[in-house]
C-alpha cells in the first residue's frame, strides 16, 4: 500500500525539498502552507513560493489561516490517515492534538545544530552571532517549540562573507538531499532519535528591524555579522540627515578613524577596533540598490564625514 506523506512549508527554503520529495517517488497527499499574503501596498496577493510550486507539480494544497482549534484540517488530516508529516518552515505552530494524527509522526527539518539556535531565525542568527558551523536537524516535533528528539544532523563551514541568503541556499539544498535517507529510514523504523541536551539550548528569536541599526563603535567583525545576516530582509542600516541607508553588501578594511568616520572616496567607515568596512553595495531609502561606484557618483557622503 502506497504510504502518505504530508508537507507543510511556506518560503522559498522549504521549496527544493518538496521538489526532491516529488521528483524522487515519494508521494506527497496534501501540501500545507500558509495562506496568500497582500503586498505591502495592497495591490497584489502574493502566493506562498510552496503553494507555486505545489500548482507547479499539480500537488493538493490548503492554506489555513491557523490550525490552532481548527476542527475543520483536524478531521481532515485524521480521515487521510498519513504516515508521515515533514515540515519545513511551515511559519505555525503544530498544535499538539495533530501530533498523533500521521502513523510515524510529524518530522521537522531545522535550519542550525540543535538544541542550538531553536526559534523563528537561526540562519540570521547564527551568521549574526559570527559561528564557525550551522547546519539542519531532522527532528521529531513535540509540544514545545524545537524541543523534540534530533535524528541526524548536518553540518556546513560558516566560510567568509556567507550572508543568509547564501547559507539559506546551502542548507535548503543539503535538507534537500539528506531527507530522502531519514524517510527511508523512518519507514523502516531504522531512524534513531536521540533527546536533545536542553541545558545546552540558546534561542533565535524573531529578527526586529531596529536591530539592523549599525553601532559603528563596535568591531568590524560584528558589524559586518550584522550586514551578512540581516540580508536581503531587514537589511543592517545607518542613518544620515533622517534618510535610512541599507548595507547589503560589505568587506572588512583596514581604514581607520573615528568610529562612523567616512576614510575613503568610496563609503569606507571607520569602526571601533581599528578596522572599516567597505561598502559594497548601498541601497538609500525609497531608492533602488546601487554598488557604491554608482552610489557615490551623486552622493553627500563624502570623505570626513561623521555618520
Amino acid at each position: 500500500m502506497a504510504k502518505k506523506i504530508i508537507f507543510m512549508g511556506t518560503p522559498m527554503f522549504a521549496v527544493p525539498i518538496l521538489k526532491s520529495l516529488y521528483q524522487n517517488g515519494y508521494p506527497i497527499s496534501i501540501v500545507y502552507t500558509q495562506p496568500p499574503q497582500k503586498s505591502q501596498r495592497g495591490q497584489k496577493i502574493n502566493k506562498s513560493p510552496i503553494q507555486g510550486i505545489a500548482e507547479t507539480l499539480n500537488l493538493e494544497f490548503r492554506t489555513p489561516v491557523s490550525l490552532k482549534n481548527n476542527d475543520e484540517e483536524y478531521e481532515y488530516l485524521k480521515k487521510m490517515e498519513a504516515d508521515l508529516a515533514i515540515v519545513v518552515a511551515y511559519g505555525q505552530i503544530i498544535p499538539k492534538k495533530f501530533l498523533s494524527l500521521t502513523k510515524k509522526g510529524f518530522i521537522n527539518i531545522h535550519a542550525s545544530l540543535l538544541p542550538k539556535w531553536r526559534g523563528a531565525a537561526p540562519i540570521q542568527r547564527s551568521i549574526i552571532n559570527l559561528d564557525k558551523e550551522t547546519g539542519i536537524s531532522v527532528m521529531k516535533i513535540a509540544e514545545e517549540l524545537d524541543t523534540g528528539p534530533v535524528c541526524n544532523t548536518y553540518k556546513i563551514h560558516l566560510e567568509n562573507n556567507l550572508n543568509a541568503s547564501d547559507v539559506a541556499d546551502k542548507l535548503s539544498k543539503l535538507a534537500s538531499e539528506k531527507i530522502l535517507y531519514n524517510i527511508d529510514d523512518i519507514f523502516e523504523d531504522k531512524a534513531y532519535f536521540k533527546e536533545q541536551d536542553h541545558s545546552k539550548a540558546t534561542y533565535a528569536s524573531k529578527i526586529q528591524k531596529i536591530e539592523g541599526k549599525i553601532n559603528w563603535s563596535n568591531n568590524a567583525k560584528d558589524i559586518n555579522g550584522k550586514i551578512n545576516g540581516l540580508y536581503p530582509a531587514p537589511g543592517a542600516f545607518f542613518i544620515y540627515k533622517g534618510e535610512r541607508y541599507k548595507i547589503l553588501k560589505a568587506d572588512i578594511g583596514n581604514g581607520f578613524g573615528k568610529p562612523g568616520e567616512v576614510v575613503s572616496d568610496y563609503l569606507e567607515v571607520a569602526c571601533g577596533d581599528k578596522q572599516s568596512i567597505k561598502i559594497k553595495e548601498i541601497q538609500r531609502e525609497g531608492k533602488k540598490v546601487q554598488n557604491i561606484g554608482e552610489f557615490m557618483l551623486g552622493s553627500q557622503i563624502k570623505k570626513g564625514i561623521i555618520i
